[in-house]
């Protein structure tokens, strides 16, 4: 690897907070971020649920840390990242925002709880918990990355999905507004709209017939594994994403060339 590279890529100095980390897809971002020389913050709302993966990225020799935090709270939001701060002695310069639920069904079967429950976790949580940060780093003069997890829902429609596509879309446009808005503070703001990535959760429905139909709609005709996300995540996390502010990377084996 090419020196310059390489520390670009490095992470070596910073201090990462990754919210929803409890998930499979949250835990598998902080254990890349770690593994790239980060400090890294587990944030979710039980904390119960990240003492394993503290654990281990302990012993393997990370610096790791977990708070609780539940972003749709401002108070809980506002306490973890100052609790982040002290725990890791130093502002979070990198915010992974990954706290998301998915509330299926369509539009004439969804009632108003439904859709403010989404959006509540998708699009305001993302939104309190950049500015939470984002505030800090402006105060203390230092740069950062924002990385949003987003979906290709938020890029195209869905069956089923209204309030989930709607709110993945909104997060797309809140990215780039909040790229516009910081780059004069040195903070880099993109989105990574993964496609269908097999997890715990949903292996066995990609198992059935139902599952394996969506499948073969994909052009690679497979699912993405959680690794496949490892590399665009740090590119945008990184120095190496130093000029990309205002990206969405899309990693979806072709889904969204599919034809219509």
């Amino acid at each position: 690897m090419l020196p310059d590279l390489a520390r670009n890529l490095s992470l070596e100095g910073r201090i990462a907070l990754v919210t929803g980390a409890s998930g499979s897809l949250g835990g598998r971002f902080a254990q890349v971020l770690a593994g790239s020389g980060a400090a890294v913050v587990l944030a979710a709302r039980r904390l119960d649920a990240l003492q394993d993966l503290r654990d281990r990225l302990s012993a393997e020799g990370a610096v790791a840390h977990a708070v609780e935090m539940d972003v749709t709270s401002r108070d809980s939001v506002t306490a973890a990242v100052a609790q982040a701060e002290q725990m890791a002695a130093g502002p979070v310069d990198i915010l992974i925002n990954n706290s998301g639920i998915a509330q299926p069904g369509a539009a004439l079967d969804q009632d108003d709880e439904d859709w403010a429950r989404v959006f509540a976790v998708n699009v305001e949580g993302a939104r309190r918990a950049s500015v939470a940060v984002v505030r800090r780093l402006v105060q203390a003069g230092r740069p950062g990355a924002i990385v949003n997890v987003a979906s290709i829902l938020g890029l195209r429609q869905g069956a089923g999905v209204s309030a989930y596509a709607t709110s993945k879309a909104a997060l797309i446009q809140m990215t780039r507004q909040h790229a516009l808005e910081w780059a004069r503070h040195r903070i880099r703001v993109n989105a990574l709209a993964p496609g269908y990535v097999e997890t715990d959760l949903n292996r066995d429905f990609f198992a059935a017939e139902a599952g394996q139909a969506m499948i073969r709609r994909i052009p690679q005709r497979r699912l993405g594994q959680a690794g496949e996300l490892d590399g665009p995540l740090l590119l945008l996390a990184s120095g190496a994403g130093s000029f990309m502010t205002g990206s969405v990377i899309v990693a979806d084996g072709g889904h969204l060339l599919s034809p219509l």
